[in-house]
């Protein structure tokens, strides 16, 4: 018989531990060379850095230079990655931490170089003193504000709490300036905008934001309206972008179990990755619940919305979401800066990331790539309903998003609707409830008088295809030979344009009537002008009445047992870009 040669014990265990003390060298070798191209670039950036602090023709700005170079840096890698100077980190907290700050509570925009309101906000000491939306900010503590950006005045308007603040407005239809005196407040702008009772006995809270006490005021809002005995929740989360994860992972919290899964966050760094689960017993386990989104609805919107579908606790009604499944954590650096990194990708509880864009496999050009249909995965739900990664949370029962037409988006972009509504009000005292509230047929009649004269051009997609038909034409030399019937299309679309305020009368009214109440009613009111053309509402509405309905939907009967397959999400895209045509 022939022998197979076996190696001797000790020769195996001297070869293993050979080999460990070569794993150990290459991994402290690699380690070293990390360590090294590191100390060698900041030493050449540094260089290069003195030598043209030095040499440079010009004088340089050494804070913007090095902001400049680090914002180069990690631009290469996601927009979420990103240096925050000790000048930026009043903003950054208040855009990502806290809505809280001391001031007036009027929003602002710059038009021609002058300052006007654009927003007063209930409660706060711009309302109290009865500042308008519409006046022009001529100074602020004798500070003129001519030429001033919206960051000056921001800066301006801001202060301690407590503080007097000086304020010399003109307001239109007034022979002099108004001065105003103020003393700034704290201004709390709250993560729920909006909740109260809607059509169908439906409880409605819209949460704008996750930032610090979001949860809270969920919370509170969930218990206001419990009072009234409401059939049904709906929790908009439209245009949320997000915040802080914790705040998401306590919203599931108030309507499923303690001790559930809600969302995983994994990275490079084991000790940073962590599952969280909720903690405490739900507020509203059982009572039906919609959750709705958009397009830009992200990060700590996904994980709330993904994580009730996943969890075949809410029907998610709307628009597929953003596609944001990255966590950021910020690390203080010297003199008061910090850096926020994108340190982990967050799963939901199906197991699914829904991070849309790839950022760490650029192209050769630079350019990102969405992840293709081909390397999307499967997940199920609890109930086995079958959901997707990489591309968002897809609503389980999507409604298309109607667009504007171009000379509503004119009217709104070039102010003339937020003209009209301070005209009106200066001519108002008093309206109908913001719910009711409609304009008759002879004010609307009396709006598009007042665009008599208005600049408000605007092209229609008609005419700009007819443009670019005339472009290629002139290439081909062949504009002559078709100029008289171009000529006669061209006519008969500047006709049909002249018609374009009575086509497009209902969403112009709208939208008119949404800026009027806000004048009287604030933000509030606005949402509740609104609720009366708010499909997706309606839909909520109309979903969460039918029992039956619900029920398939969560236990994934027929076709509500696949959500956003690939193919089928493709198909339906197709199907509103062809409805949209």
């Amino acid at each position: 018989m022939k022998r197979i040669a076996s190696t001797p014990k000790r020769f195996l265990r001297v070869g293993l531990i050979g080999a460990g003390v070569a794993a150990m060298a290459l991994t402290l070798w690699s380690f070293d060379d990390d360590l090294f191209q590191i100390s060698k670039n900041l030493d050449v950036f540094t260089s290069v850095y003195k030598e043209v602090n030095i040499n440079y023709v010009d004088d340089i700005n050494p804070a913007k230079m090095i902001k400049n170079g680090v914002d180069a840096m990690l631009d290469g890698l996601d927009p979420y990655t990103e240096f925050v100077p000790e000048s930026e980190i009043e903003d950054y907290k208040l855009h990502y931490v806290s809505t809280q700050y001391g001031g007036i509570g009027a929003g602002i925009f710059v038009r021609e170089k002058k300052v006007y309101v654009s927003d007063v906000f209930k409660g706060f000491p711009a309302q109290k003193a009865d500042v308008r939306a519409g006046d022009q900010l001529l100074k602020i503590n004798d500070v003129d504000l001519n030429g001033k950006d919206n960051d000056q005045v921001s800066q301006l308007l801001k202060g301690p709490k407590g503080a007097s603040i000086k304020l010399l407005i003109q307001r239109e239809g007034a022979p002099q300036p108004i001065e105003k005196s103020l003393l700034r407040e704290e201004i709390k702008q709250p993560n729920v905008s909006y909740y109260g009772m809607v059509d169908g006995n439906m409880g409605y809270i819209k949460l704008d934001k996750f930032l610090e006490n979001s949860a809270e005021e969920v919370t509170n809002a969930l218990a206001a309206l419990k009072k009234q005995n409401p059939s049904g929740i709906i929790l908009d989360l439209r245009s949320n972008g997000g915040g802080i994860l914790q705040e998401a992972v306590k919203i599931v919290n108030l309507f499923v179990p303690k001790g559930v899964e809600v969302v995983s966050q994994k990275g490079k760094i084991k000790e940073k990755n962590y599952t969280y689960h909720t903690e405490n017993t739900p507020m509203e386990p059982d009572l039906p619940l919609v959750v709705l989104v958009n397009g830009r609805s992200a990060s700590a919107s996904e994980i709330t919305a993904g994580a009730l579908q996943d969890l075949d606790r809410a029907v998610v009604i709307g628009q597929r979401s953003y596609g944001k499944g990255l966590v950021q954590q910020t690390f203080n650096l010297p003199y008061n800066s910090l850096v926020k990194i994108t340190i982990a990708k967050y799963f939901i509880p199906s197991g699914r990331c829904v991070q849309e864009i790839d950022y760490a496999h650029r192209k050769e050009d630079g350019s990102l790539s969405k992840v293709a249909d081909s390397m999307m995965h499967e997940f199920k739900t609890k109930d086995g309903r079958s959901v997707y990664d990489g591309s968002g949370v897809y609503p389980d029962l999507p409604v298309k998003q109607e667009k504007f037409a171009e000379i509503t988006q004119t009217l709104i972009g070039k102010l003339l609707i937020f003209d009209y509504a301070n005209k009106y009000k200066a001519a108002h005292a008093t309206i109908a409830p913001a719910k009711t509230f409609t304009l008759s047929d002879g004010e609307y009649d009396a709006f598009v008088k007042y665009l008599a004269g208005k600049n408000y051009t605007y092209s229609t997609t008609t005419e700009k295809v007819l443009t670019a038909l005339k472009t290629e034409a002139d290439k081909d030399k062949s504009l002559s030979q078709i100029q008289a019937e171009y000529d006669a299309l061209k006519n008969k679309l500047l006709a049909s344009k002249k018609n374009d305020l009575q086509l497009h009368k209902e969403e112009i009214k709208e939208v008119l009537e949404s800026e009027i109440v806000a004048r009287y009613y604030y933000e509030s009111g606005r949402y509740e002008n609104n609720f009366r053309h708010d499909d997706e509402l309606a839909k909520a509405v109309k979903t969460m009445q039918d029992k039956a309905l619900v029920d398939n939907i969560l236990k994934g009967v027929g076709s509500y047992k696949v959500i956003g397959k690939p193919e089928l999400a493709i198909a339906n895209a197709k199907k509103d870009s062809d409805d949209d045509n």
